[in-house]
């Protein structure tokens, strides 16, 4: 049997192989990612620039933003750029440096929405030690942690799958090199390396997922002794949380916890969680935020 390096290159299909859908798209995702960049960029320079939002939920807010962009330009450029051409190729190195940005930054946002949802917890159900929980260094090693657990699970998900022999076809049905797509054209039996992605992935999704439930089911249940004033603002805050999650969350635990076998259908979910929440996280933080609405006033005027 050959081994991983008898294959050069990957093709990817896209999204659609019409020449017409294909111009239209490309259109649509370059405006979409371009929302991306500027939206999050926005956000990370107001957070830095303004000295009002300097609590933990902006400290974290402004990573989120950042691994929007980096997790986007992993997969959008490559696909807007495929719409123009007719050689869709990749690498298989470069295909596997696909994979394992998408496993990091993907996997890092969890674990930053995950420690956003103790952040929220933590304001609203113990306030008196607040301070003392969320310190800067505290919220610094989250974050490290955040991204130290990306990278172990990213570096689980690309071994396992760059170890496997690929001898041909190399023709794969999405839009970016993901696992699943990559185990259905190796030439041997992958199912338990499936196991084991599922298991991984599956996991840490939604063991992340639980905390988060939890966390907010605690905070629903606690606002409801705050006055009405705190109910409303402290409902204001979480809700912009919770639609992140949901956004994000439910494609992510539909493409992973489960053996993949329709790969049209998983790269049509997969642009939810690549493109879709990235574009609209500012959005969601910006519009119902009053600070961060101020605070980007502030910086345009004193920009102008």
């Amino acid at each position: 049997m050959e081994n991983a390096s008898s294959v050069k290159e990957f093709v990817l299909v896209g999204l659609s192989e019409k020449q017409e859908v294909q111009k239209i798209c490309f259109v649509m995702f370059l405006f979409f990612y371009m929302i991306i960049v500027a939206g999050n960029l926005l956000i990370v320079i107001t957070i830095i620039s303004s000295q009002h939002l300097n609590s933990p939920m902006y400290f974290f807010l402004s990573y989120l933003s950042f691994v929007d962009i980096c997790y986007s330009s992993v997969t959008v450029p490559k696909m807007i750029v495929d719409f123009l051409v007719e050689n869709k190729t990749i690498s298989f190195l470069g295909c596997i440096a696909q994979l394992f940005g998408v496993h990091f930054f993907g996997c890092t946002e969890i674990f930053i929405l995950t420690v956003m949802a103790y952040d929220r917890y933590t304001a609203i159900c113990r306030p008196l030690h607040y301070t003392t929980l969320m310190t800067r260094r505290v919220c610094g090693q989250m974050v490290i942690g955040s991204w130290a657990g990306g990278f172990v699970h990213s570096m689980v998900q690309t071994l396992i799958t760059s170890c496997l022999p690929f001898c041909g076809p190399n023709k794969i049905d999405h839009y970016f090199c993901d696992v699943h797509a990559l185990l259905h054209l190796a030439c041997t039996n992958t199912y338990a390396v499936g196991i084991i992605v599922v298991a991984n992935s599956g996991m840490i999704t939604l063991s992340c997922f639980f905390i988060l439930v939890v966390s907010y089911t605690v905070i629903l249940v606690s606002l409801k002794s705050q006055t009405s004033e705190g109910w409303h603002k402290a409902l204001s805050t979480c809700g912009s949380h919770i639609t992140v999650v949901i956004l994000f969350f439910g494609p992510c635990t539909f493409t992973y916890i489960r053996p993949s076998s329709d790969l049209s259908e998983d790269k049509s979910v997969a642009v939810f969680y690549t493109v879709i929440t990235p574009m609209l996280n500012p959005l969601i933080y910006t519009l119902r935020n009053k600070e961060v609405k101020s605070a980007m006033k502030k910086l345009w005027s004193r920009k102008v």
